[in-house]
C-alpha cells in the first residue's frame, strides 16, 4: 500500500475539499441531471452530458481523494527539533549563487504543491536536491535552464 507523505495543512485542506465535493457539489449536479431530465430526449441534449460528465468528474475525485485520505501518512514539523537539516515538511530559504537571488520554498506533498505560493513537492527537482543537506551546505540543482548552485541559507520546521 503506498504511503502518501502530507503536511497537517494539507490534509487538513483535502478533508475539506472532499466534505465539499460531497456536500455542495454533488448535491448541485444531481439537482442539474434532474433538470435537465425534464427538458426530454436524452440522446440529443447536451445539459445532460455536460451534467453527467460532471457528476463522472465530481465522483472520481472523491475516490481519489477518500483513496488519499486513507493511506497519508501526516507529518508535522513544528513538533520536530530542528537540527538545521533539510526535510520533509521543511521552509527553505536558498540562495542562487548565480545572480544572488533568495527565494525561500516549503517542500511539500504532491497535492500541495503550488509554485506560485513556493509550496513545492517532495518529488520535484529542486526538493530533491535539497532533502538531506543543511545549513550553508552548496547544492547544485539540475534545472530546465540547467545546472545551477543554491546555497542553503534557512531552514525553519513551521
Amino acid at each position: 500500500m503506498t504511503q502518501y507523505p502530507m503536511t497537517a495543512k494539507g490534509a487538513e485542506m483535502l478533508r475539506e475539499e472532499l466534505q465539499h465535493l460531497k456536500s455542495v457539489k454533488r448535491p448541485q449536479i444531481i439537482k442539474s441531471i434532474a433538470e435537465a431530465r425534464e427538458h426530454g430526449d436524452l440522446k440529443e441534449n447536451a445539459e445532460y452530458h455536460a451534467a453527467r460528465e460532471q457528476q463522472s468528474f465530481c465522483e472520481g475525485r472523491i475516490q481519489d481523494i477518500e483513496g488519499k485520505l486513507s493511506n497519508i501518512q501526516i507529518i508535522d514539523v513544528t513538533k520536530m527539533t530542528n537540527n538545521g537539516k533539510v526535510i520533509f515538511g521543511a521552509t527553505v530559504t536558498i540562495l542562487n549563487l548565480n545572480n544572488d537571488e533568495e527565494i525561500t520554498y516549503k517542500i511539500v506533498g504532491e497535492d500541495e504543491a503550488d509554485i506560485k505560493n513556493n509550496l513545492i513537492s517532495y518529488g520535484s527537482p529542486i526538493a530533491r536536491g535539497l532533502i538531506g543537506k543543511s545549513i550553508d551546505d552548496i547544492v547544485n540543482i539540475q534545472t530546465p535552464k540547467g545546472s545551477i548552485e543554491f546555497e542553503i541559507s534557512a531552514v525553519e520546521y513551521i
